[in-house]
């Protein structure tokens, strides 16, 4: 598997407990007591940090045997849901909102992504694992580049399966050691893989996510999806250039964005004949 986890890197990073003077969790070993402060809502480990996930109804298996069908088959009784039925595609619908715990600036912070609706764009993006090797090119990159996505309105944030234990230690692990340093965006624990579902990103049988990217409008609708398998790291520039494409098309609902279009770029009018007026022009 091309992302696997690395855990002896998260056992030898230093990792810096963000404080929190209200609350503190206590442990003993051999008969001594120490005190280590963290985040109230941490205290204890037993809490679940999953996300609130929006599920969607499952349609009802279609019922009833097929005349002529073997008696084998009718004694088994299995209940097959037609596809078409049970299938929805992200694109175009609302995204399934969460709330989840993250690590920003090293703190930790809730997520809940309802919350950008009417304020911000939200590019959302998955990846299988921290401490591992395609990841942290990505996510640095996109932090790296996050003035530009500011400046289109826009909130970034990365997801994991991982706690957001293991997200801090990762943050406080330098680049040069595999680490991600200073982040300019939240990246969520999903450790309950909720939200993976919810997206269509977990592979099952690894427990871990696929690269999804979701580019979601003001309106909470998802505008653009892309999912890679584990080995192939994502672009920067052409998240960027979809979510200009994105935004000019719903300030421009009567042009589209053909292949490859930037911004100042000619588009074209969806209808037979005023779009000749591109081709001839190309």
């Amino acid at each position: 598997m091309a992302c696997a986890a690395a855990a002896s890197g998260v056992a030898a990073s230093s990792v810096v407990i963000p404080r929190a003077p209200s609350a503190a969790c206590s442990s003993s070993a051999s008969g001594t007591s120490t005190s280590l402060a963290v985040p109230k809502s941490f205290c204890g480990l037993g809490k679940s940090f999953g996300a609130r996930v929006a599920t969607a109804n499952v349609a009802v298996a279609k019922a009833g045997a097929v005349a002529g069908a073997k008696a084998a088959s009718q004694k088994r009784g299995v209940a097959r849901a037609s596809a078409e039925d049970d299938y929805a595609p992200l694109v175009g619908n609302v995204a399934p909102d969460f709330e989840a715990e993250a690590v920003f600036d090293q703190e930790f912070i809730k997520i809940k992504l309802s919350e950008y609706i009417g304020k911000k764009y939200v590019v959302l993006f998955f990846y299988p694992l921290d401490f591992t090797f395609v990841c942290p090119t990505e996510i640095t990159a996109f932090s790296d580049r996050y003035s530009e996505f500011e400046k289109l309105d826009t909130e970034v944030i990365g997801v994991s399966i991982d706690s957001v234990f293991s997200h801090l230690a990762w943050v406080q692990t330098d680049r040069k050691s595999g680490g991600l340093g200073e982040l300019s965006y939240p990246i969520v624990s999903d450790i309950t893989k909720k939200i993976s579902k919810s997206f269509g990103v977990l592979i099952p049988d690894q427990g871990i996510a696929l690269r999804g990217l979701f580019i979601i409008d003001k309106q909470g609708v998802i505008q653009h999806a892309t999912i890679n398998n584990l080995g192939i790291g994502r672009s920067v520039d052409e998240t960027l250039r979809t979510l200009q494409a994105v935004q000019y098309v719903q300030d421009n609902p009567d042009e589209v964005c053909p292949a490859g279009w930037k911004p100042g770029e000619k588009t074209m009018k969806p209808d037979s004949k005023l779009s000749k007026e591109y081709f001839e022009a190309i």
